[in-house]
């Protein structure tokens, strides 16, 4: 009995930490959901309805009503694809959010451990108060090290989720959703959330061990409010539009420098010309390198949902769960591979270098 309760009370702490921290969210500066980060994507949002309400286009006077019907429209926020959004989100912080949290740091500490020969994490990062020339140089080098590594991780990982079966069958989750607001952003199977913990998890680990054998120890990243500058910088940046309806595409070849919110509306395209391009989540450059970049002028031809999917099945949180495994026991059934793709997503695959 004494164990049960025991297990009782430690779930429930879980839980109940869980629930602290959902509704903690809005001040929370380093997730997703801070309340700068939301007000700085309403501001972008204004901006394109600005220039779009001065064009000639423009069916209705500029007014708070209107800039509200453009920032929420019934068409988003009336379909189910957004309601499931709501409901699976709040699901998922305490299934996939914790899992990923808990893998990612425990992967890090481990691939740490590893690479300095059995240097504990914790307690190596050191701070100054009064930085030098040289700290401040050496603390820039070590962000960008640190973040372009991970990046590129995330890019190839995110890469191979679209081209091996298995991977994307659970990845086909993320982009199932046929309408997007900034949740949609969670719409991510557990799975999913497994591949990006070790795989980031353990290039951050070598990394970071790498950083602390050759310097002796690990600086202080250069930061807002608590987080990395680079990272400040993106959420910022009108990241919240990047899961919505709202178009916002840099100009000339400054997408190709800075993520703008149009990057990723192409990814989760469902257009023949869209399909497998734009991976990268802070460098478009990992694209550029690799030609998957796909930049149209306007989102005319934009269109969310899975390739070839009339009508979804991705209907309730239950489904979200469950059809990946569904789909790839039907594989295993019927003999088709879950390492490669024997089936092209489109008749005319565009030329690009494997990363």
């Amino acid at each position: 009995m004494e164990t049960i309760a025991g297990l009782f009370s430690a779930t429930f702490g879980v839980l109940s930490d869980r629930f602290w921290a959902l509704l903690n969210m809005p001040f929370d500066s380093g997730g997703r959901l801070y309340w700068l980060y939301l007000c700085s994507g309403v501001l972008f949002a204004y901006g394109v309805y600005y220039r779009y309400s001065k064009s000639t286009t423009a069916t209705e006077p500029r007014t708070f009503g209107s800039f509200l019907r453009f920032l929420m429209p019934k068409a988003v926020w009336g379909h189910p694809s957004a309601w499931l959004d709501l409901r699976f989100f709040l699901v998922h912080q305490f299934t996939g959010k914790l899992l990923y949290v808990g893998l990612t740091g425990a992967t890090i500490a481990v691939v740490f451990h590893w690479v300095t020969g059995g240097t504990s994490l914790v307690g190596v990062i050191i701070g100054s108060e009064l930085p030098g020339f040289w700290d401040i140089l050496i603390s820039l080098a070590y962000m960008f090290v640190v973040i372009a590594f991970t990046d590129f991780a995330a890019f190839y990982i995110h890469y191979l989720q679209h081209k091996i079966p298995l991977l994307w069958e659970f990845h086909k989750v993320h982009h199932s959703p046929e309408v997007m607001h900034p949740i949609s952003n969670f719409r991510e199977h557990p799975f999913d959330n497994v591949v990006y913990a070790l795989g980031i998890g353990s290039v951050y680990g070598i990394v970071l061990g790498s950083v602390n054998v050759f310097l002796g120890y690990l600086p202080n990243m250069p930061s807002v409010l608590g987080i990395p500058v680079l990272i400040f910088l993106f959420n910022i940046g009108g990241y919240h539009l990047r899961h919505s309806h709202i178009w916002l595409r840099w100009p000339g070849r400054w997408s190709m420098v800075f993520p703008s919110p149009a990057h990723h509306h192409v990814h989760h395209s469902c257009h023949p010309d869209h399909l497998d391009k734009n991976f990268a989540f802070l460098f478009p450059l990992w694209d550029v390198l690799f030609r998957t970049y796909e930049m149209p002028e306007d989102n005319k031809d934009v269109k969310f949902g899975l390739y070839g999917v009339e009508e979804s099945e991705y209907t309730s949180v239950w489904k979200l769960y469950f059809i990946p495994f569904r789909n790839i026991f039907n594989r295993v059934k019927t003999g088709k591979s879950l390492t490669v793709n024997e089936e092209p997503r489109q008749e005319k695959v565009p030329a690009r270098v494997d990363p």
